[in-house]
């Protein structure tokens, strides 16, 4: 007996669902980069803290192994 295969639902709540997926891997996305960058520049981990609304702890948890596997100069930085 096979059992009756039910397509993914569509439109309503489920596409609106989809597009809180996809709007956060963007955001994501756009954190990353946005943290690299400001490294680069030079910007101290206490101060993309404060632009992002979170702790400092927080943002570096969050970013670190990712940076450092990237090669950005994670030196200590003042600010």
């Amino acid at each position: 007996m096979n059992p009756v295969r039910i397509p993914p639902p569509t439109g309503g709540a489920a596409d609106e669902l989809a597009a809180v997926v996809a709007l956060r891997d963007l955001a994501d996305r756009l954190e990353d980069a946005a943290v690299e960058r400001a490294l680069r520049d030079g910007w101290s981990w206490g101060l993309i803290a404060e632009a992002l609304g979170v702790t400092r702890q927080a943002v570096h948890k969050k970013h670190v192994k990712r940076l450092a596997d990237a090669d950005i100069d994670l030196r200590r930085r003042r600010g």
